[in-house]
């Protein structure tokens, strides 16, 4: 795979009238899933190990911070999701630690593609965690119009990060 390859899905998709912060949410999962996918997949020594790993860097920085400040936040405020939102933002925490390590390890060698594979167990261990759990306890949280003004939030401050972490 040449870095020109690297698949880069949209960074920023319109809300959909009757979209809720759910399904916005798992579309930039599902970005996540697959740039884990790349990156363990690629090879050393190349730049396509650097760019899909920037890509994922950026996707997992944006799409962490439009989600804290606009789903956690909320859920912060009901006493149901103290505990289940501290325990995700434990988790951001966690995966920000690992992405940093990559950052300052050679790519190219061994113990930066087990730092990869823990981000990705770690990365993939969240969604599934929060797609089977948060999003149902959250769901009973938030009423179904902040749902859909929370996607547009989301949307729009993920694309505003994408741009500002693109730059830096």
């Amino acid at each position: 795979m040449r870095a020109s390859t690297v698949k880069k899905a949209p960074t920023t998709t319109p809300a959909r009238p009757t979209e809720s912060i759910f399904d916005a949410l798992r579309e930039s999962h599902e970005r996540q899933r697959a740039l884990c996918r790349q990156l363990l997949r690629s090879k050393p020594h190349t730049a396509d190990r650097l760019s899909i790993f920037t890509a994922l860097r950026i996707e997992l920085a944006a799409h962490a911070a439009a989600e804290e400040r606009h789903l956690y936040v909320p859920i912060l405020m009901d006493d149901r999701g103290l505990s289940p939102a501290r325990h995700a933002l434990h988790e951001h925490h966690q995966m920000d630690e690992l992405v940093e390590d990559l950052q300052v390890t050679d790519h190219s060698g061994a113990s930066w593609m087990a730092t990869a594979k823990q981000l990705s167990h770690k990365v993939h261990h969240h969604l599934r965690e929060e797609e089977k759990k948060f999003f149902q306890s959250s769901g009973k949280i938030l009423d179904d119009a902040l749902k859909m003004r929370l996607a547009k939030r989301y949307r729009r401050e993920h694309a505003r990060m994408v741009r500002s972490l693109q730059k830096a």
